[in-house]
């Protein structure tokens, strides 16, 4: 039990009266700085959804919201599996602070769990809009070279997703795990005509990654190589020997 716990000033209903406090941008800095340390001694699932609120905005200057940053991310730490729910919640509902969320969820849980939070938002983003496709960059990347079968098929829908940003990093993230399914998705997305020459290079080298055929596309996929790749006799993109 906490200090405000004894004087009666800690409940959930507190802790989410704080949050103007905490995502309060100008004026003094010590009323925010204060509400962080009110929110650090209250152990409620409100007062982690209170503190993740500071990760969603920036203040000047830069090495302050660096510190007080570092310090609400120790301050959640704290909290231990109390705070995985709220983490969870955040990660599915906020469009902003993606890798702060899933960098204490890594501090929380083992790496197939994190890998499991990842696959459940993705599937939740691919059949909701988003205006901001950073926290589906940042939810891609993060499951990019990881060996789980769960990961294929969440990414794969994004390969239609409005963001060439997006398409890219499901790309990468797509190009090593030799998912079959992907085959024909990578292939109609590098010869559609609205493909952009980015996205279309970013499809190339996931197919010289995953060792796909071009079989029903060769003619398209011919006309679209750039250098390095070229079709091999097999109709495989493959990198020019040096």
């Amino acid at each position: 039990m906490g200090i405000f716990d004894l004087f009666g000033g800690s409940s959930p209903e507190k802790a989410l009266k704080l949050k103007p406090k905490v995502t309060q941008k100008y004026g003094d800095p010590a009323s925010r700085q204060k509400a962080i340390q009110q929110l650090g001694e209250m152990k409620y699932p409100e007062a982690v959804t209170v503190l993740l609120a500071r990760f969603t905005i920036t203040v000047d200057p830069l090495t302050t919201d660096a510190d007080e940053k570092e310090h609400v991310f120790g301050l959640i730490k704290g909290f231990g599996k109390d705070a995985i729910a709220p983490l969870q919640d955040f990660l599915r509902k906020s469009d902003q602070a993606a890798s702060w969320a899933l960098r204490l969820l890594g501090e929380l849980l083992s790496e197939p769990e994190v890998i499991g939070v990842c696959v459940d938002t993705l599937t939740h983003l691919s059949t909701h809009y988003t205006r901001d496709p950073e926290k589906k960059v940042v939810l891609l990347h993060h499951v990019t070279d990881k060996q789980d079968p769960r990961i294929a098929p969440a990414v794969l829908p994004f390969l239609e997703d409005m963001s060439d940003d997006v398409k890219i990093a499901a790309l990468k993230a797509l190009a090593p795990m030799n998912h079959e399914p992907a085959r024909e998705p990578i292939l109609r997305l590098l010869t559609a005509d609205d493909t952009a020459r980015r996205v279309q290079t970013a499809a190339l080298a996931a197919l010289q990654s995953s060792g796909f055929g071009v079989q029903g596309y060769r003619e398209k996929v011919e006309a679209l190589l750039v250098d390095p790749y070229v079709l091999d006799k097999q109709g495989v993109v493959v990198k020019r020997q040096a």
